[in-house]
């Protein structure tokens, strides 16, 4: 589960600013990790580095570089990250993938107007409890204050298809995807309701988009395999 924190507002360049050197970054960022110091490291990344400098790490020559750039992002990046973390997505390496994966997470849940996304963290903090009335409450209120906030459908579309409310959670995964349209795990989602269905076509398509965006997923590539079986 991703940790639901809302990071505060992070600096971005007006003006083109130098590129990181690679081997620099990794040997500043490492140390803090290795002392689990998230305090200290959020800080570091705000004091040192314009949010696009650290983007310009996801094309990297150095997977360290990749990797760490992908995790700082997932602290401090915001919308403007979006791109370049999904173009991560389709890196060779499978921990650059799944950095960018929580990263793109971690934003998608903070991606909303301040009292929205407190108010989304509730729900998901109520989901995990597999409390789904409660769950869907909160995400409601967050869908009120914020109806642009796409992480709120895709998270009442979860709670859906864990109610067994196969066709409501399509829905949801519909007003996810229109607001953020490479939302891999809404259209994974839709591909599973699809599946209680037997709306194989369907589920099939869901599953191909999904991987389109996220190709490293193993589990949806075995769900689309299990699909084309029937």
């Amino acid at each position: 589960m991703v940790e639901n924190r809302v990071a505060p507002p992070y600096r971005w360049s007006v003006n083109v600013e130098p590129p990181i050197a690679a081997t620099d970054f990794v040997e500043c960022v490492t140390p803090l990790l290795q002392a689990k110091d998230a305090p200290g490291l959020h800080a570091l990344l705000c004091e040192r580095w314009t949010a696009d400098q650290i983007v310009g790490l996801l094309s990297s020559d150095d997977k360290d570089a990749r990797k760490l750039a992908g995790l700082a992002l997932s602290m401090v990046g915001g919308s403007c990250c979006l791109p370049a973390l999904t173009t991560a997505l389709r890196d060779p390496d499978p921990m650059v993938n799944q950095m960018a994966e929580h990263a793109l997470w971690s934003i998608w849940f903070r991606l909303g107007e301040a009292e929205a996304a407190k108010l989304l963290c509730q729900g998901a903090q109520a989901l995990s409890r597999r409390d789904f009335p409660e769950a869907v409450h909160f995400f409601e209120a967050s869908i009120r204050r914020d109806p642009s906030f796409a992480e709120p459908y895709n998270q009442r579309a979860i709670a859906h298809y864990l109610s067994d409310r196969f066709e409501d959670s399509i829905r949801d995964c519909q007003r996810a995807i229109r607001r953020m349209p490479d939302h891999f795990g809404a259209w994974a989602g839709m591909g599973h309701c699809h599946a209680h269905l037997g709306q194989i076509s369907q589920a099939i398509e869901c599953y191909q988009k999904s991987l389109s965006i996220n190709p490293h997923s193993e589990c949806l590539r075995q769900a689309l395999a299990e699909m084309k079986s029937h």
